[in-house]
């Protein structure tokens, strides 16, 4: 029975423990045991039931699957992506070495992963650098392209992309406006003239042929591109209402971010500001409300609240409000070349750190007929399965000949959950055999008969045999006679 299972989860309750500031004594009282079983379970010489388990879970508000090891999971992701360099070949590290760093301390595997990206920035600006000085074209002061984007990325992770000060703030500032009684543009318009003496304008695309929102403090008059649609216009205002209302809140949260360079903690501040103005147009209550009572039905859920598809997408990944929690989904966008400009993660996916993604997963069918949802139950290499959905988005482009951007937004959930989704109808998800099996990319994965590999896994030696030509296109070690 299920209910037998032995669970064993002494580092992370250790590490909740201590992350709350309590002795052994006062969490084994807390939960009705004593400080000795507590003692033994931390060191993993006894496994916790299911009623401790629950005991934990209602006294320190936390989510079982944050005791299952979701964070182990992203940290071991991580770790391997880094020890699988060839760098560490000969460092003799187990898989089970990897599993024991990521189970003692995520916080110390992320450390890790931000060190190691460092030394990748350091590697590829110094390719640049040689590159440049080749071509006698040297130019000074060369940074680290991407780094204060990842700093920003990792912090925002850390903080499971829920920023409770500002859900509340734009809620309030909602029920101010009266936003849901209006259509949200024309309130927003309103709400900045009144308040703040701000206008706004839409202007020709010629008039701002690089820009699509341009604040002028001296004219107090926001500049709007007509290349936006309605939800991009509201969604423009209320980023710019965000600046003007919670400007000292999110400057304390940006402080207390630890982020040290000026450039991350502006880019900080932008995602500070597009968070507050996506609680502003979808706020918590109603939002959660809504996406549950639709079953999560993302078209339904623009319409309801004005926004588009992607700003629904995004708002869904932020629903982690202690007794209203949503579900919790993962976000990937990418373009048409496999770059990822966007991802989160909610809900335990592996995402590569370095790289792009599994050719396998159906974020890259979506371009085929741009608007089309298409859905996908995947299963990684744990095991683990995920229901997923990804669509194309389009952003606003320059007119005939100069067409927008396109990207595909990628939103998932452990397959747990996936009954709560109008898009699993007909899905039978039980059955494993409907899963796609993929991995986080190709030099990361290890499944060797997959025939769209773009390269070979780092962790098995390349094995080219003269007249063998296998599934995939690199060769693999060969069978014995």
């Amino acid at each position: 029975m299920a209910s037998d299972k032995k669970v064993f989860a002494g580092p992370r309750i250790r590490r909740l423990r201590r992350e709350r500031g309590l002795t052994q004594a006062r969490m084994a009282a807390d939960l009705g045991i004593s400080a000795s079983y507590l003692n033994l379970i931390e060191r993993d010489q006894r496994p916790v039931s299911v009623q401790i388990l629950l005991k934990l879970a209602d006294v320190y508000d936390v989510e079982l699957r944050t005791l299952g090891g979701d964070d182990e999971a992203r940290a071991l992701t991580a770790l391997r992506e880094v020890f699988a360099d060839p760098l560490f070949r000969d460092a003799g590290l187990a898989a089970q070495d990897l599993q024991d760093m990521a189970g003692a301390s995520p916080v110390a595997a992320d450390a890790v992963a931000r060190l190691y990206r460092a030394y990748q920035e350091s590697v590829s600006n110094g390719s640049m650098l040689a590159e440049r000085l080749a071509d006698r074209d040297l130019s000074d002061g060369a940074e680290a392209p991407g780094l204060p984007l990842e700093e920003v990325r990792d912090f925002i992770n850390s903080r499971n992309n829920h920023f409770p000060e500002l859900d509340d703030a734009a809620e309030r500032l909602y029920l101010q406006m009266g936003l849901g009684a209006d259509e949200p543009y024309v309130s927003l318009r309103n709400t900045l003239r009144d308040m703040h003496g701000v206008s706004t304008r839409v202007v020709p695309a010629d008039m701002m042929p690089q820009e699509l929102r341009r604040y002028d403090r001296h004219r107090q008059t926001i500049f709007l591109s007509e290349l936006l649609d309605q939800p991009g216009r509201s969604f423009q205002l209320a980023y710019q209402l965000g600046y003007f209302e919670q400007s000292r809140a999110i400057e304390d949260i940006v402080e207390a971010s630890g982020l040290d360079s000026d450039e991350a903690k502006r880019l900080c501040r932008v995602s500070l500001a597009n968070y507050f103005a996506a609680a502003l147009l979808m706020p918590y209550g109603a939002f959660h409300k809504t996406a549950e009572a639709t079953r999560y039905d993302i078209r339904l859920l623009g319409r309801r609240f004005g926004t588009s598809f992607e700003q629904v997408c995004h708002r869904l990944t932020t629903l982690q409000r202690a007794g209203a929690r949503g579900i919790p989904f993962f976000l990937i966008r990418v373009d048409n070349a496999g770059n990822v400009s966007k991802r989160f993660s909610a809900a335990g996916f592996h995402f590569a750190r370095f790289g792009g993604t599994c050719p396998r997963w159906n974020v890259h069918d979506a371009f085929r007929v741009p608007g089309q949802i298409y859905t996908q139950i995947v299963q990684m290499e744990d095991g683990t399965r995920y229901f997923s959905i990804a669509r194309t988005v389009s952003r606003a482009g320059s007119g005939i000949g100069v067409p927008g951007d396109q990207y595909v937004v990628g939103l998932g959930c452990e397959i747990a959950h996936a009954p709560r989704l109008v898009y699993s109808q007909g899905y039978d998800l039980a059955d494993e055999r409907a899963a796609m099996p993929i991995g986080v990319n190709c030099r990361l994965c290890e499944r060797l008969d997959c025939s769209q590999r773009a390269f070979p896994p780092l962790k098995h030696r390349l094995t080219v045999e003269d007249h063998v030509r296998g599934i995939s296109p690199f060769g693999m070690p060969a069978r014995s006679a």
